[in-house]
C-alpha cells in the first residue's frame, strides 16, 4: 500500500539527545552520592520513558518507588536546564523532512519522552516542519509500545495504520509499530543495534535518512 504518512520516534531517530540526557542523570547520581554511568550505557537506558531510565541508571538498592519518584523529579529539573546544550538533528533528517513535505506526507512524532520536553524539542529543533501531532509521555497514559498512545496518533492522522511508516531506533519502537499496525522501519544511526531492531520485528532497516525516501514509493 502507498505510504501516506511518516511517524517518528524522537530520541535516537530524529535527534541525538544522548549526551544531554546522560549529563542530566549523572548530575542526579552525583548529588545522591551514587556511581555515575558511562554515557554509552544510556543507549540502553533510553526508550521506555523517563521513569524506567531512572530505574536502569540507579543501583538496585535505590529502586523503591518513592526513591524513584524523588530521582525522577530531580532528573526532570536537571534536564530542564540543559536539554538543548549538546542535542542536535541527525545528519540527513532535514532533507528527509523537506522531501516528505514536498510530497504532501503528514508528519507525526510518537515518543516516550515526557510531553513537555518533546514539545520543547520540536519548538527548538523541528519548528520549520508541520507536525500533525506530537505525542509524548503523559501522566495516566500507557507509554509505547502500548496502543493507548499509537491510537491517538492514528486518529490524528485519519489514515489506515498500514498506510503509515513508523521509524525508530529501538526494540520498543518496532513493537510499537507492529502493535499499531504501522510498517516498522528500524534506523541504525540511533542508540540501539541492527540486531535488536531485526529481532523486534523490523520490516525494513535503513542506515541513513536518504534511504527512507526509497520506501515512500
Amino acid at each position: 500500500m502507498t505510504v501516506k504518512a511518516l511517524v517518528f520516534d524522537m530520541d535516537g531517530t530524529l535527534l541525538d539527545t544522548l549526551d544531554d540526557i546522560a549529563d542530566a542523570m549523572n548530575r542526579v547520581l552525583a548529588e545522591q552520592g551514587l556511581p555515575l554511568q558511562p554515557t554509552a550505557n544510556y543507549r540502553q537506558f533510553i526508550g521506555s520513558g523517563a521513569r524506567l531510565l531512572i530505574e536502569r541508571a540507579v543501583p538496585e538498592s535505590h529502586r523503591a518507588s518513592a526513591t524513584i519518584d524523588q530521582y525522577l523529579a530531580e532528573f526532570e529539573a536537571q534536564y530542564a536546564l540543559n536539554w538543548q546544550r549538546k542535542s542536535r538533528l541527525y545528519d540527513g533528517i532535514s532533507t528527509l523532512l523537506d522531501t516528505a513535505c514536498e510530497r504532501g506526507l503528514p508528519l507525526a512524532i510518537l515518543t516516550n519522552k515526557p510531553q513537555v520536553f518533546a514539545d520543547r524539542c520540536v519548538a527548538h529543533f523541528l519548528a520549520r516542519w508541520p507536525w500533525r501531532v506530537v505525542q509524548g509521555q503523559v501522566e495516566g497514559l500507557a507509554v509505547k509500545p502500548s496502543t493507548d498512545v499509537s491510537n491517538l496518533v492514528t486518529s490524528a492522522l485519519g489514515l489506515a495504520p498500514e498506510q503509515v511508516l513508523y521509524l525508530g531506533d529501538s526494540d520498543v519502537d518496532m513493537y510499537t509499530a507492529r502493535n499499531a499496525g504501522y510498517r516498522a522501519v528500524g534506523v541504525t544511526w540511533g542508540f540501539r543495534s541492527e540486531a535488536e531492531l531485526r529481532a523486534a520485528g523490523a520490516q525494513d532497516i535503513v542506515h541513513s535518512p536518504e534511504q527512507i525516501v526509497g520506501l515512500l514509493g
